[in-house]
């Protein structure tokens, strides 16, 4: 019995020895979807790698950025692993601020779209990885086009949008021509705005940094903007972003939408929409130019460069963003449910085809977004519907302001321009781009 017994104090210390030493990763998320799934499924990452113990902290996307840009900035250690954006990956890792992300042969990065890939690497290193990807594109109300007799084309141009926007805009009942972001915000109007302005043949900075917002390609996209929303678009357009849209979507209130192609699974979702059926997607509209037409995003896990658990980091991030662990989402959830916009073999398997009828459509949007060619004057930034540099935030919200306020008739377009073009060149000069 003694024995027995200390035995099993014997193992009970051994089990405490060894979940103390376990290392904690402490991991930064948002939260939205796939992250949710992604902490329920850490079981299985803890169950492979005992020594490794997961802690989550899930917050809302503004107070996420505030957080690990806080954190990161004055290497306060306070996270191993962070769901950064696009936008921020280019600096940071730039800056010396994160880790380079190693790859194993069994990982297969050759895999990842290489939109994505090259979004987040800095002269050919990979500083994040990503969870999933998104670009922009059209999605439709097939029936109304067909009701009016309008074949959409594979790559329409914004002309044949204001067109059939005339012809199926139906406010009497309750169907508006087009729906399109209008609340202000750096990744709100201006995701939006920007790609419109870079198929304009626009862009926000010149090469000597200079801003353009006065430029004729800005006037052209501002202008046409304004005046497609208002003649054919819901009223209170310039309060609606991703969200509101997508619920007057769902409800077979919009005729067309230009947004994420993440919002292609929620519409065509008949749990979701009443529209799930009627739905087809094409190409974001050209003008002048296709170059920057369709925008470019990633949420992605990086690893600061201040971690002091660099190994266990990478096996997270490595095992979060792997092909098994799509495979682990569609056997748990099915194939409707992985994160999408990130793997070529994702999109080559037959039963993704199967459950997302916008595969396609997704797959050529994200293949043909270039942010490093991304305007048809050259330009000094990288990045689609954002500039990369640390003082873009604070222009694009400044701008998106102006752009809301034009939109909800509450100043003219020049005006707005003009007050855009102050603002980002105040902040320019402040941040010694030129004197």
């Amino acid at each position: 019995m003694k024995f027995k017994l200390s035995a099993v104090v014997a193992a009970s210390l051994l089990a405490t020895g060894m979940a103390q030493a376990a290392t904690e990763l402490v991991i930064a998320t948002v939260n939205n979807g796939h992250m949710i799934e992604m902490q329920k499924l850490g079981k299985h990452f803890e169950q492979a790698n005992p020594d490794i113990k997961l802690k989550w902290v899930t917050l809302e996307e503004g107070t996420l950025r505030q957080r690990v840009t806080t954190d990161i900035a004055t290497k306060g250690g306070q996270f191993d692993v962070m769901t950064i954006g696009m936008y921020e990956t280019p600096i940071w890792g730039k800056k010396g601020w994160l880790q380079e992300i190693k790859t194993d042969v069994a990982y297969d990065a050759d895999d990842l779209l290489p939109a994505m890939r090259n979004g987040l690497s800095v002269d050919g290193k990979m500083f994040a990885v990503p969870f999933y990807g998104e670009s922009s594109m059209l999605m439709y109300r097939k029936d109304l086009a067909d009701k009016v007799g309008v074949k959409v084309a594979d790559r329409p141009t914004w002309t044949d949008i204001k067109d059939l926007a005339s012809k199926i805009h139906d406010p009497k009942n309750g169907v508006y021509g087009i729906c399109l972001r209008g609340k202000p915000g750096w990744g709100d109007n201006m995701a939006f705005l920007s790609t419109l302005v870079n198929t304009h043949g626009g862009q926000w900075f010149d090469m000597n940094w200079k801003p353009q917002l006065e430029s004729k390609p800005w006037k052209d996209a501002i202008n046409f903007y304004v005046d497609l929303l208002k003649s054919y678009g819901p009223p209170g357009s310039s309060a609606n972003s991703f969200n509101e849209i997508l619920a007057l979507y769902n409800e077979g209130k919009c005729g067309m939408w230009i947004d994420a192609t993440i919002a292609a699974s929620f519409i065509s979702d008949p749990k979701q929409s009443k529209v799930a059926d009627k739905v087809a997607f094409a190409q974001a509209p050209t003008m002048v130019t296709p170059k920057g037409a369709n925008w470019l995003w990633a949420w992605s896990l990086a690893i600061p460069s201040g971690t002091k658990k660099v190994d266990a980091a990478q096996k997270f991030v490595n095992w979060a963003t792997s092909k098994d662990y799509i495979q682990l989402v569609a056997k748990t959830n099915g194939w409707a449910a992985v994160p999408t916009g990130t793997r070529k073999s994702t999109y080559a398997n037959p039963e993704f085809q199967k459950a997302a009828k916008f595969a396609a459509a997704e797959k050529v949007a994200i293949d043909s977004a270039n942010p490093n060619d991304s305007t048809l004057p050259k330009s000094p930034y990288v990045g689609v519907q954002f500039a990369a540099i640390p003082e873009f935030q604070a222009i694009g919200v400044s701008v998106g302001q102006h752009m809301s306020a034009a939109l909800a008739g509450k100043t003219t377009v020049d005006a707005a321009l003009k007050a855009g073009q102050i603002a980002a060149d105040r902040e320019m000069r402040k941040a010694g781009y030129y004197k």
